[in-house]
């Protein structure tokens, strides 16, 4: 499998994210479902922190990935869904996890008016290949 980075711009770099990802010879993609801040039992975690949300969303992702045979680094596309766009914003320093991880992706960010519980703030929906 190759992945070639298309950036026509270097505006991305301070925010950690790429335009496009070019995947040849890939033979797998795995699409993840949006994870959140649930624990083990499906209750939410971390009600009201932002920060810990991210963080919770990521360890769900990389349990997916673990249990696919992957990692992080497979990311190419991670969809950011969230209730407080400026609050996520503050808190993007969080997402630095997946690029410390060789996690390059491309990347939507959205604000919604809620999640699946009302406590969630922050969903994180990623696709991988290997």
């Amino acid at each position: 499998m190759e992945r070639r980075v298309v950036n026509p711009w270097t505006r991305q770099e301070q925010y950690g994210f790429n335009h496009g990802h070019e995947v040849t010879g890939a033979e797998r993609t795995l699409y993840l479902a949006g994870q959140v801040s649930l624990d083990d039992e499906g209750k939410v975690v971390h009600d009201g922190n932002m920060a810990g949300q991210i963080n919770k969303s990521i360890d769900n992702i990389e349990a997916v990935l673990e249990a696919a045979g992957m990692t992080l680094a497979d990311i190419v596309r991670l969809n950011v869904y969230t209730t407080d766009v400026d609050e996520l914003i503050e808190n993007a320093a969080e997402l630095g996890r997946l690029n410390a991880a060789g996690c390059q992706y491309t990347s939507t960010l959205l604000g919604v008016a809620r999640l699946a519980f009302p406590e969630l703030l922050v969903e994180l929906e990623a696709t991988a290949v290997a």
